[in-house]
């Protein structure tokens, strides 16, 4: 894992969570990302210490030189990085934190339903394996 980039920790099994990861790729023009899926022994590090549960990924992280980000934040977080147009989620800020994370806390629960599976660590997009972290901790 590079130390110098911004690190996005997503659910591996999830296929919101891959077109998350092919969106960064397709954006991150400076390639300043890096993806760690949670499943990994890194993901799962990064996960508790967060106080969150690997085994159950309903959200995902944004590191960055700032902290970390979780939830509709790191979504934001990621935009922000982005630039451009991306940046356009920053509005979500405008809604009151409790309902950010309510409405993040529905999708989160119910993406394997609505999205489907995917294995983003077995997607084609070149972009997006050049990206993943899928090593081990140290």
């Amino acid at each position: 894992m590079d130390p110098n980039k911004i690190t996005a920790v997503m659910d591996a099994n999830c296929a919101l969570c891959a077109r998350g990861a092919a969106w960064i790729a397709r954006n991150d023009l400076d390639e300043q990302f890096q993806i760690v899926p949670v499943q990994s022994p890194l993901g799962e590090k990064l996960m508790r210490a967060e106080g969150l549960d690997p085994a159950d990924p309903s959200s995902w992280l944004v590191i960055d030189a700032a902290g970390t980000h979780l939830g509709l934040e790191a979504l934001i977080v990621a935009g922000a990085h982005l630039g451009g147009i991306w940046r356009g989620l920053m509005v979500l800020r405008l809604l009151p934190r409790p309902v950010r994370d309510a409405a993040y806390g529905l999708v989160a629960r119910n993406r394997y339903r609505v999205f489907g599976r995917a294995d983003l660590c077995s997607l084609p997009d070149a972009q997006v394996q050049r990206r993943l972290v899928k090593g081990n901790v140290g």
